[in-house]
This record gives C-alpha cells, sequence and structure tokens, in this order.
C-alpha cells in the first residue's frame, strides 16, 4: 500500500522580514492610449500603448532615453476570445512592492525588492476580460496577464519582442533539455530557427536578458522563434493548447535590463516569483560535492568499494557531500515489491550510514521515470530519507511541455516534506524556482562540462546568460578531461567561482586533485552559498570575471576565450588593503602569486590561450601570509 505523500504547508520564508503592499486606487483614464511604469526617473521605463484603430497592445522599453526593446506586439489568444486585438480600455490601478526575503543559495542570500506594479485591465466588445499586470524594477520590466475564469483553454500567445536589427545578440539553440550553446549574432542576422528564452541583447540602452518566471503547470514553457532579417523574436508555447479550468495568471515575460553588471547581479526573475512555501528551511544546506560520474562513469555507481573511496576523499577534503550517480540501483519494479524489506536489495542504505560516520552527506540519481507517479514518489521518497539521504538528481525530464510541468509542482512539495535537496538535469531552467522551493539547490539546463562541444567563448557567456537566472549545475573541476574541454586548467579552477551553483558539484578525479595541489586547495576553500556578487570584469564570448563575497573573504574567478594576454582586473572589492592569492597557469603546472593590493587597484594576471585564474582576497593585516582557513 502507498505511503501517504506529504506535502509541505504554504507559508512565508523564514527570512521574510516585511512585506508593504501600497495600493492606489484605480481610476478610469479614457482619453489615455499609453500607459508608463518604472520605478524611478533612472529606472527602466515600461510603455504600453494602445492603437485606436486596431485595439491592439503593444510594449516598449527604454532606459536613460534610449531604447531597450523597440515596440512589441502584446498579446494572448484563448479558444473562446483573440485577446490580441479589439480591446478597450477600462481603468488602471496601481501598487508599490517592497519586499525582503533571504534565499538558501544564489548570489547573495538576502534579497530586497522594491517593485512599481500597474494593472491595466482591457475587454473586448463582447465583453471578454483581459488585464495586463507590468512590474518595473531597477533592474528590469516584466509582464503577465490575467485572465478571469471562463476564457476557454489558451492556443497561443502574440508576445514577441522587437530589438533593433543591428543589436548585438547572443543567443542559445533551443532544445527541451535547455542545453544549446550560446552563439554571437546580430538580431536580424541570426538564423531561422527556435532559441532559448535566455537570449541576451546588447542595445543603445544596454544590455537586455529575455527571461521568464513563475512557471508552473498552469501554464505552458516558452521559448523564442525568429526569422532571419528581422529583429523580432516572438514567444512559442511548448503546447498547442495550455489547458485551463479557472482564472489564469501567466509566467512573467521579463526583461532584465542595465549595464552588463546590473544584469550579471540581478535576482529580478527570483524577485518576480512567489514567496517560500517551505516554512521552515533549517535543513537545507548548501555545499560543494565530490561528483563521481565524470570521475568513475557508471562501474563507480555500481560498485559500493567504490563509493566508499570517494567518501573518503571528501571527508579528507572537507567537502559535504558525495554524489553518487547512475547505476546504484535497479528499477523497483524489477524487485518483489510486496516484501516490506524490498529496500534491501540495495547498498545504498551502508553508504549513507558510512558516510554519515565521516560527515558527508550523501546525493542519489535517479532516473524521472521512477518518480512520475504518486505511487512511485511515495515509495521512493521515504525511503530515502528512512536512509538518510540528503538529496537527489533527478534526471531527464526533457520537457516544459504542462503535463511536466504539473510533474515539477508534484515533486516539488513532496521532496520538500521529505527533506531531500533537489538537482534537477535534464530540466527546465530555473524561472524562480529557487525562491518559492528553496531546496532547489541547483538545475541543470546548461551545456555544461559533460559536453564535449564546448567553445571558450560559450564558457564566456554563461554568467551573462543562463547564470543570470538562477543555480547551474556545470560540474567545474574535470582536470582528467584533457583535450575535452575547451580552457587551461587555471580557467577551470575559477569555473568553481565564475558559476555559482548551490550544490557545486565538482566532476574530476581524486587523483587530478591530487596532481594539482594548488587546484584542491581552492576547491577546498569554496563555498556554495554567497553573501554577494560582483562583476569585475566583463564581456559576453570574451572574458568574465567574478567576484562572490562568503563573509569577509572574496572569491575570484576569470574565465578568457582567445588568445593569451596580460588580464587587467579592476578589484572593486571595498576600501583598505587586501592580500590576494592568485592561483594561474604556469610553463610547468599551476602556480601561486601571492600580493598585498589596496581596493580599487587593477589586479593583473598573465592568462594563457582560452586561460583564466582563480583569486581568494581577505582583509590583509601585518603578519597575515594566507587567507586559506
Amino acid at each position: 500500500m502507498a505511503v501517504p505523500i506529504r506535502t509541505a504547508v504554504a507559508g512565508l520564508c523564514a527570512g521574510l522580514v516585511a512585506t508593504l503592499l501600497t495600493t492606489v486606487p484605480a481610476r478610469a483614464e479614457p482619453h489615455d492610449r499609453a500607459w508608463s511604469v518604472s520605478a524611478s526617473a533612472h529606472a527602466p521605463r515600461a510603455r504600453v500603448s494602445l492603437d485606436a484603430d486596431t485595439g491592439a497592445l503593444s510594449l516598449t522599453v527604454s532606459r536613460g532615453g534610449r531604447t531597450v526593446v523597440e515596440p512589441s506586439p502584446v498579446g494572448i489568444v484563448t479558444e473562446r476570445t483573440d485577446l490580441s486585438q479589439g480591446l478597450r480600455f477600462l481603468h488602471r490601478g496601481d501598487r508599490v512592492i517592497d519586499e525582503r526575503y533571504r534565499t538558501q543559495a544564489g548570489k547573495r542570500l538576502e534579497r530586497r525588492v522594491r517593485m512599481h506594479e500597474s494593472r491595466l485591465s482591457f475587454a473586448t466588445a463582447a465583453g471578454a476580460r483581459l488585464d495586463l499586470v507590468v512590474r518595473a524594477a531597477a533592474d528590469g520590466v516584466a509582464y503577465r496577464y490575467v485572465l478571469p475564469a471562463g476564457h476557454g483553454d489558451v492556443l497561443g500567445e502574440t508576445s514577441a519582442f522587437h530589438l533593433p536589427a543591428d543589436a548585438d545578440a547572443w543567443l542559445g539553440a533551443y532544445r527541451a533539455d535547455n542545453e544549446g550553446q550560446f552563439v554571437q549574432y546580430t538580431a536580424a542576422g541570426a538564423p531561422t530557427g527556435a532559441y532559448s528564452d535566455q537570449a541576451l541583447f546588447r542595445t543603445d540602452g544596454g544590455y537586455t536578458l529575455l527571461a521568464e518566471s513563475d512557471l508552473t503547470g498552469a501554464y505552458s514553457g516558452a521559448r523564442l522563434t525568429h526569422e532571419q532579417g528581422s529583429g523580432a523574436y516572438r514567444i512559442a508555447l511548448a503546447d498547442d493548447r495550455v489547458t485551463t479550468d479557472g482564472p489564469l495568471a501567466t509566467p512573467w515575460r521579463a526583461l532584465v535590463t542595465g549595464d552588463l553588471a546590473t544584469v550579471t547581479r540581478s535576482t529580478f526573475t527570483d524577485d518576480l516569483a512567489p514567496a517560500s512555501k517551505v516554512r521552515d528551511p533549517s535543513w537545507i544546506r548548501p555545499g560543494t560535492a565530490l561528483w563521481t560520474w565524470l570521475a568513475g562513469g557508471r562501474p563507480a555507481g555500481q560498485s559500493l568499494a567504490a563509493q566508499k573511496a570517494y567518501v573518503d576523499y571528501a571527508a579528507e577534503r572537507g567537502w559535504p557531500y558525495e554524489a553518487v550517480d547512475a547505476g546504484w540501483y535497479f528499477r523497483p519494479d524489477a524487485w518483489d515489491t510486496t516484501d516490506p524489506d524490498w529496500q534491501t536489495n540495495s547498498w545504498m542504505p551502508e553508504l549513507v550510514a558510512y558516510a554519515r560516520a565521516k560527515g558527508v552527506g550523501i546525493i542519489v540519481w535517479i532516473h524521472q521515470r521512477d518518480l512520475d507517479t504518486a505511487e512511485e514518489r511515495a515509495r521512493w521518497l521515504p525511503t530515502l530519507e528512512r536512509w538518510g539521504v540528503k538529496g537527489v538528481k533527478i534526471d531527464f525530464m526533457d520537457s516544459e511541455a504542462q503535463a511536466t510541468l504539473k510533474w515539477y509542482d508534484a515533486i516539488l512539495p513532496e521532496t520538500a516534506a521529505h527533506h531531500l535537496l533537489v538537482n534537477f538535469h535534464g530540466s527546465t531552467i530555473p524561472k524562480g524556482i529557487q525562491r518559492t522551493w528553496p531546496h532547489v539547490m541547483t538545475l541543470e539546463g546548461v551545456a555544461g562540462e559533460e559536453k564535449r562541444t564546448n567553445t571558450a567563448a560559450h564558457l564566456t557567456t554563461l554568467p551573462f546568460t543562463r547564470n543570470v537566472i538562477g543555480s547551474m549545475d556545470f560540474t567545474p573541476g574535470a582536470f582528467q578531461r584533457v583535450g575535452l574541454r575547451p580552457n587551461s586548467d587555471a580557467a577551470e579552477v575559477g569555473l568553481a567561482v565564475t558559476y555559482e551553483s548551490g550544490l557545486q558539484m565538482f566532476a574530476g578525479t581524486p587523483e587530478s586533485y591530487d596532481a594539482r595541489p594548488l587546484a584542491r586547495a581552492y576547491f577546498d576553500q569554496v563555498p556554495a552559498a554567497w553573501d554577494d556578487t560582483r562583476l569585475l570584469a566583463g564581456q559576453p564570448g570574451r572574458e568574465a570575471v567574478l567576484a562572490r563575497r562568503s563573509g569577509d573573504r572574496w572569491f575570484v574567478g576569470g574565465v578568457y576565450a582567445g588568445a593569451a594576454r596580460t588580464a587587467e582586473v579592476p578589484l572593486s572589492l571595498g576600501p583598505g588593503r587586501w592580500l590576494v592569492e592568485t592561483v594561474r597557469d604556469g610553463a610547468d603546472g599551476l602556480v601561486q602569486d601571492r600580493q598585498v593590493r589596496r581596493g580599487g587597484d587593477t589586479l593583473t594576471v598573465d592568462v594563457v590561450t582560452n586561460g583564466g585564474f582563480a583569486a581568494l582576497a581577505c582583509p590583509w593585516r601585518p603578519g597575515l601570509t594566507t587567507c586559506h582557513r
């Protein structure tokens, strides 16, 4: 008999300090045909226009008086009503959103949200209603559609983003697993096709990253479609028909916009998402992990002895987790599950107990097909919790269709109820999920270390695209993959900081770490939760240098594409003197430099072709010789 599924009780995150919602009474504006929304005079500005002849809506976004997105169509079509034209304005209501919340992972743990929201209400001649909700913050603009009950299924959106034809564009070809590589084009010059909705553009108004937030099984995932020669990027849904049976609020169509540092540091897609549904997040602990798949592959997954050896190594290094990938279990339908002790067919309980004694938590891989029904989840999740497993790496969803999103809606509260951290692979991308469900430590949705086709340009684009919107399980550290990765050893060390992930899975072999003691020592220091994040230097496709703070120490990771050079990096870490320890590529392997610099000085680092570096900086005092603790 299936064990009842426990669900997490919805509630405010323990770190939520205050929420202020100031509502301005709705007012009729019968003569207005355009409405502006902005958080301040210097913030991005959204302008919604209603064509008096066609009754069609469009959205324009500007920043500092310069174009971010040109007038772009806004609208949604249901089986009963075309809400993309024939609209008349009804009224407008405004409110200011001021929130504080705390996350368990991400670019910074403490968050402050300040947005202006306008709800613009429209109707067709037949009385069908459409509310367009627009939000504007210092780092972005977003909108969503809100429909009352009775509208019928959604057949699609007319939503699009019109970019200047000559705008620089960094696009990833659409894949259901979100593992396309990013390539630079112009907005009009990109080939005809479908692209991931995490698209980055550079216009006169600065950088703009298209994104999505608050995507659930109430709707369908989005991708961009484009025809070469046009600057238009249209929203296409994964489903031809989105089934609904009541009122509907669609996901947010978001534009993260500003200078490159603002976009990189932004938490806008999280800020748009609903508050945490995990009442007590105290059990949620980010951390680094020894991941064994690229280190040993399936044979390691099938061997208790091999996994114990990996646990021993993680314990020696002080890494809090060891991740056991495919091969550790038979599918439950191959077992006699009528036997109450069917779980004893696995050696996992012995490994978990062994690891627990050494202070290491176990993360286990599991195929989505073994969790796709309520009965399977009721069999697996309590068992893993009882064994003492700390988290699950769930793989091969490979879809953003509504049916799959409903599966996410089911498993998220269930894994939270069983105190299991989650790493989604073959998955959607974050889209605000880590604010609402903070036990989701990371998601793949990236052409990561496993790929043999990655380029250095792709690696330097990820901090400005995929990793902007949430934790990214790239799995750095695979030093043993010589010839299968495009970057140098020092760049590989730097990726542990350049890429943020609540579970930072190190993909190397113990032997490869021992052969590179400077890399090993740096990984021993790297945390997986950050108090702050700053972009020190960057240009998508060419260089990315990020600094992340934990306590009073700054970790710096730099990755470069192209010829060798002497990199010059502003040390924008704060006033005072800093001891800076830098790991870089030398003639015979990794080397380390130590120097004392003032905040604001320029750090110069010799970088090899497609190279990089890693650094650790701490406040200097007389007698201090290392930042390592």
